[in-house]
């Protein structure tokens, strides 16, 4: 396995008991949120790793006394970005939007009720950022319950496959003139977080047949910021450097 592949397991071991379907709305938030913010540092460190030295969020003594994810001035608000890499001289360079389906509705038994939501959400993140940072690379990530891959019935199909349709328009973003509420790469995870052994597939979401490994997933996105930056970086080996 790769570093990052250890990182997002070690991450996903870390978390609670996940909460039953029917638990309280209260519960189910937390345990979500705990997981968006655990996947976040995980992300940022193998980003880190990459040459991003000052990719938050951070371990507190990471990057000084504070580590926590950033807050920046968007086009349409200010807003808090799951993982950013931000310098002086270029502002914002890679933003990462984490977002998470963990839990069954309580009506229709599947996932699919909270997916236009969270694409929303995505949405008017990729929106706001690229507004603001138009040559930034913007990355989103939604993790699905691995209980979304089989939640289909006679009528519809599973969460996961509806998935694929419902995002792919909103992926590929080539030119910083471009659509702003589009991202560059746009990436679902099918997820089994259980404590003892979390498992997860990963996949761009203009292609539901073929998994990606992490480790090419932020090979790409490294090679982007580079290409978007190329008087400041260049990618060697997945790895940024200053030129």
């Amino acid at each position: 396995m790769s570093r990052i592949d250890d990182l997002l397991i070690a991450a996903l071991r870390a978390l609670p008991p996940k909460p039953a379907d029917g638990a309280r709305q209260a519960d189910k938030k937390a345990y979500s949120e705990a997981m968006s913010a655990r996947i976040a540092v995980a992300l940022a460190s193998e980003l880190r790793g990459r040459g991003m030295n000052e990719t938050r969020p951070a371990q507190p003594g990471v990057l000084g006394l504070s580590g926590a994810e950033r807050r920046l001035a968007g086009g349409i608000g200010a807003k808090k970005v799951d993982v950013t890499w931000a310098t002086e001289e270029s502002g914002l360079l890679l933003g990462v939007s984490i977002k998470t389906i963990n839990f069954r509705d309580g009506r229709s038994k599947n996932y699919q009720k909270n997916l236009t939501n969270r694409r929303g959400d995505m949405l008017a993140e990729a929106l706001t950022l690229h507004r603001r940072f138009p040559y930034a690379v913007v990355a989103g990530f939604l993790f699905l319950d691995i209980g979304a891959s089989s939640d289909a019935t006679q009528k519809r199909k599973s969460t996961f496959a509806n998935a694929f349709p419902r995002l792919r328009l909103f992926t590929g973003r080539q030119d910083p003139a471009g659509r702003d509420e589009q991202f560059e790469r746009l990436y679902l995870v099918l997820v089994d977080a259980s404590p003892r052994r979390p498992v997860f597939e990963c996949y761009h979401v203009s292609d539901a047949k073929v998994q990606i490994a992490l480790a090419d997933v932020m090979d790409e996105l490294v090679g982007l910021v580079a290409e978007r930056s190329f008087d400041f970086y260049e990618a060697d080996d997945g790895i940024v450097h200053r030129v």
